[in-house]
């Protein structure tokens, strides 16, 4: 490989300690677990109370309880088949070389982001803070986790753009079944091909940009400097981009993880439309969800509200009825929701106790 991962190994366990993290990030606190909590109470309350009585659906609680009790127990089933994917997912993009990430850490440390990015609102900024806070521990260094971390997201993230490319355009042609309009199918799908021409053009960044710029700003005083300042940037784009090309060029099985993560939670969503009498069309499914899932990056708590408020939106805009499709997401939500939110808890605290042993074993 290239760039970063040819000139960064992972560093030595003393390498990666820092006094001030011992205790980790200050993501999960108890004050701001309770205010978490006492938000994501509010916005419950208000998604599913106020909501579908604005809808006209008076006893949405009601309605939930009528669902198929098998297809629901089947959907939280998927889900924590959805938490392995990425489990496995994470081991190998993140394992290689180093012992420490085994598959016990590979699945603590997700699961401890799952519980901080149920804190902190912002596009899963806290599950980010608590995988590098993790990584860091493990001891690698700070360019390799920037690294690394752009090439897990750029496998996780090509299979989202991939099927909102396909859908989209299936969609559009009349090649899958379920119709739908322009701004649905067509821009959507532009959209995503047009993300993932630019993520694959930063794999033809030099891998020395880093050190052209640096020769740049020897010659050219203060805008040297400020180009230099950014230079890193681009560099570590490149090089998690090439790397997470290497990994796929060497048909890493755990890569699968990526299509298991996205596939069997989106199989949870048609499970719910099946539980309570309704089939959308395969195509429409996907499309509806990768659109709704938008609604994660509006600074909401956990993420409650933008969601729902995206899939429903969607799946109405392909022709559901809106009582189906609020009774289908809600019943979604609150297994994707929940069910992930007390293992991920006992996850941190599991990762917390790990990594006290890794300090142990370097002291």
């Amino acid at each position: 490989m290239s760039g970063v991962e040819d000139r960064v190994k992972p560093s030595g366990p003393s390498a990666a300690k820092r006094p001030s993290e011992d205790e980790g990030p200050t993501v999960i606190t108890r004050k701001r677990l309770l205010l978490a909590m006492g938000l994501i109470i509010i916005a419950l309350v208000g998604l599913y109370f106020l909501i579908p009585k604005l809808a006209g659906l008076k006893q949405t609680w009601g309605q939930l309880k009528r669902g198929d009790p098998l297809s629901l127990a089947i959907g939280a089933v998927l889900e924590m088949l959805s938490i392995a994917g990425y489990a496995a997912l994470f081991r190998t993009v993140f394992g290689r070389g180093v012992p420490r990430i085994d598959w016990r850490a590979s699945l603590e440390i997700p699961l401890a982001g799952i519980a901080a990015i149920r804190l902190v609102a912002a596009a899963g900024a806290g599950g980010v803070a608590v995988t590098a806070w993790a990584l860091r521990r493990a001891g690698l260094s700070a360019e390799l986790i920037a690294c690394r971390m752009v090439a897990s997201l750029v496998l996780q993230y090509a299979v989202y753009l991939g099927a909102l490319t396909v859908c989209g355009l299936g969609l559009w042609l009349g090649i899958f079944g379920g119709g739908g309009s322009t701004v649905i199918t067509l821009v959507p799908a532009v959209l995503a091909a047009g993300l993932v021409a630019a993520i694959l053009s930063m794999a033809l960044m030099p891998s020395d940009i880093e050190q052209r710029v640096e020769r740049f700003a020897q010659r050219t005083g203060r805008l040297g400097k400020l180009a230099k300042r950014v230079a890193k940037a681009p560099e570590t784009l490149g090089s998690g981009v090439r790397t997470a090309g290497e990994l796929v060029k060497q048909h890493r099985l755990g890569l699968l993880g990526a299509v298991a993560y996205w596939g069997f939670d989106i199989s949870v969503l048609g499970l719910c439309f099946h539980a309570f009498g309704s089939t959308v069309p395969v195509a429409v499914l996907v499309e509806g969800y990768f659109l709704g899932t938008l609604g994660s990056l509006l600074p909401l708590p956990a993420g409650i509200g933008g969601v729902e408020g995206g899939m429903i939106g969607a799946f109405v805009a392909f022709g559901s009825h809106a009582s189906t499709a609020i009774i289908a997401v809600l019943a979604y939500r609150a297994i994707s929701f929940w069910l992930p939110t007390l293992p991920g808890i006992v996850g941190y605290l599991a990762l917390r106790s790990t990594v006290r042993r890794w300090q142990e074993a370097d002291t």
